[in-house]
Formats: C-alpha cells, sequence, structure tokens
C-alpha cells in the first residue's frame, strides 16, 4: 500500500496543502512548530479515526473554523482508492470510501495499513498499561475486524454497566439489571482476551529475532499476556466484585484492566530496565509491529517516523534504516544530516516553513 497524496482543508495549522508523495522514502524537514507532526497525524487519522495525540475533532480543526477535511489517495496494488474525511466541531466525523459514506468510524479500519513511531513511543514501555492496551488496540483493529466488532461492542456494554452503577445510588432497586451487562461483557470479553493472547503470541515469535539483532545479540526479549482477569474466571470475577463496583461506582475488572508485560532475561524492563534497555524494546516492539502487519495483511503499511532518529542511537538509528528501505516510509526531522551520514536513499524531501510544505526535488 503506498500514499500518493494528501489534502488538508483547515486542519491545525493549515488553511490549505496539497501533497504528492513517493512511493519511496519522504523526508519532511524544517524548524520546529512549523507543523510537520500535523501532516503525520492527518494520514494516521485518515487512517485509523483516530489521532495518535488522542486529540479530540474540535481541537484539530484550525482556529476560528467549524470544519476540517482531509483526502487521502492511497493505492493497493493497482487498485485506486479515496478517503475522505470531514471533522465537524459539534458532530461526529464523516468518513467516505471513493465517495460512499461509511456508517461507523470502525468500518476504516483495514481499509489502510499504517505504523506510526514518535518519541512519545518511547514511553511506551515505562508508561501506565494504559498505552500498552492502546497499542494492542490500534494494531489488532487495523488487522482484524473480528476484534473490531468484539472491541466496540465490549466497550459499549461497559459504558452503559459504568453508567448504571452510578445511578444505583439514587435507584438501588435497578441492581439486577447489572446482569444484562455482566453477560455482554463475558461474551466479548472473552473474544477480546482470546484474540489479545494470539496477537502477543505471534508478537513474541517476531520481536525475539529483532530485539537480539537491536542488541547485537546480547539480549532475549519475551511479551506476556498480563489479562486482569482469566478467560474461564470473568464471570467468577464480576460477581465477586459487585459490591465493590456498585461501591466505588466503576467495573474493577475485566479486559479494559489487561497490561502485557515486556521481559529482557527474564526480569520486567518496565521495573528494572535501563532507558536504554526500554528504548530499545519499545523500538523492537514498533519494528515487530511493521512486520506482522506485513505478514498478516500481505501488504506493506505505509511507516510515519515523527521526529524519532534523533532519539535513537547510531546503532538503532542503522537498524531501523535498514528495517524500512522497501517500505513507504514518511520521516519528519530538523536536518537532514542523520540521512546524510548513514547514506540512506531519499526519494523526496520536502520542506515546511511557516505552516507551508514545499517538495524541493520534484
Amino acid at each position: 500500500m503506498i500514499v500518493e497524496s494528501i489534502e488538508l482543508k483547515n486542519y491545525r495549522s493549515y488553511e490549505e496543502l496539497h501533497i504528492d508523495l513517493s512511493p519511496g522514502t519522504n523526508i519532511l524537514y524544517g524548524d520546529n512548530a512549523q507543523g510537520k507532526t500535523n501532516v503525520l497525524e492527518s494520514i494516521y487519522l485518515c487512517c485509523t479515526s483516530k489521532s495518535h495525540r488522542g486529540s479530540k475533532d474540535r481541537d484539530i480543526i484550525r482556529f476560528s473554523q467549524e470544519e476540517s477535511h482531509i483526502k487521502l489517495q492511497i493505492r493497493r496494488g493497482n487498485v485506486p482508492c479515496r478517503i475522505d474525511m470531514h471533522l465537524k466541531k459539534n458532530k461526529p466525523k464523516g468518513i467516505a470510501i471513493n465517495g460512499i459514506p461509511l456508517r461507523r468510524a470502525s468500518e476504516l479500519f483495514g481499509v489502510a495499513n499504517v505504523v506510526f513511531f514518535s518519541p512519545e513511543d518511547l514511553n511506551l514501555i515505562k508508561n501506565g498499561p494504559s498505552e500498552r492496551r492502546r497499542f494492542i488496540d490500534m494494531e489488532l483493529c487495523q488487522l482484524s475486524q473480528v476484534y473490531v466488532h468484539s472491541l466496540v461492542q465490549y466497550n459499549r456494554a461497559l459504558m452503559q454497566r459504568n453508567k448504571l452503577l452510578k445511578e444505583l445510588s439514587f435507584h438501588p432497586e435497578y441492581e439486577d439489571t447489572l446482569d444484562i451487562w455482566d453477560e455482554q461483557l463475558i461474551r466479548y470479553g472473552r473474544e477480546v482476551m482470546e484474540q489479545r493472547r494470539s496477537f502477543l503470541a505471534q508478537m513474541d515469535a517476531i520481536v525475539h529475532e529483532i530485539h537480539g539483532n537491536l542488541s547485537g545479540g546480547r539480549e532475549d526479549m519475551k511479551l506476556i499476556y498480563a489479562p486482569d482477569t482469566r478467560e474461564e474466571d470473568l464471570e467468577q470475577a464480576f460477581k465477586k466484585n459487585r459490591p465493590q463496583d456498585i461501591k466505588q461506582k466503576t467495573t474493577l475488572s475485566g479486559p479494559h484492566r489487561d497490561d502485557m508485560n515486556l521481559m529482557i532475561g527474564g526480569v520486567d524492563v518496565r521495573r528494572f530496565g535501563s532507558q536504554g534497555q526500554q528504548r530499545t524494546a519499545a523500538l523492537s516492539l514498533k519494528l515487530s509491529e511493521l512486520e506482522l502487519m506485513q505478514k498478516i495483511s500481505r501488504d506493506n503499511p505505509v511507516l510515519l517516523l515523527d521526529d524519532v532518529l534523533s532519539e535513537l542511537d547510531g546503532h538503532r538509528q542503522n537498524q531501523l534504516l535498514s528495517a524500512i528501505r522497501h517500505i513507504q516510509t514518511i520521516i519528519t526531522c530538523t536536518g537532514l544530516d542523520e540521512f546524510v551520514n548513514n547514506r540512506f536513499p531519499i526519494d523526496r524531501i520536502f520542506k515546511a516553513a511557516e505552516h507551508t510544505v514545499k517538495c524541493e526535488n520534484e
């Protein structure tokens, strides 16, 4: 898959922007605060319906405007496809594929596969469990519509159950209706957990070799699924925790509290790893994500690298650059020194300045 072009209108700092991209390596360089990351964010948003920053639609729309428009022209094999997205301040976003509106944003998953790697991802290891769950969910949603359905249904039931728990203070007679939502959470929760377990087993098989290469063969890394509750124990957990759930007005157990453990040499790298080990582990995760997506989708995803090279040492830079030579990549950076020093082939260079982007080598 490749992104052929992107058009933005009233998107963050851009009033209007059109960029034609190379199917190879695209470099977008310039000083900080010139809107480089906004371009990558818009591509990711148009492929997944979500900002990698977690931003709300109203915060993405250009100041003083009511809506924003993204148009992404992609190609999978010989098949062209256009994704249109309208962001609105006070209404749900509108999405269309080749001019045909989607009923739900979740239908967008799988149309275009993308991997985003930013400096914030280097904190994936040491941040809280929600970061790692989001990593798992975003990857699985791009690879499996079955997972999208299970996750959406689980989250919907969870939201309704939590809403009911808050109302029980005023209407204790509604307590028996919790059973309805428990049944939904058990059914879809087990589906979510089974797919997460399978996914991490596949990732573990890949990350072993990748991390070994990154560490010069000195370290062995493993990914271990760490569910809050075992699949077979979900029903019992909801029953046992119900009094405490009512007291705290929230659901205290279930896959919405899952985590994954990253072990190096049998040691939890999140708790005991050095900063260098944590950064290498995060890079190993992202490269494993890239390889697994290629394997399952039988297509190359688009790789978005947001000023990552400056955060890595020379060895990790070389490992990353060597892994992406045959994939369409869009890289932001403040200068071109990293690529000159690594003699890395560049197909198209763009310069961002004063909230405009211009190609320098067409």
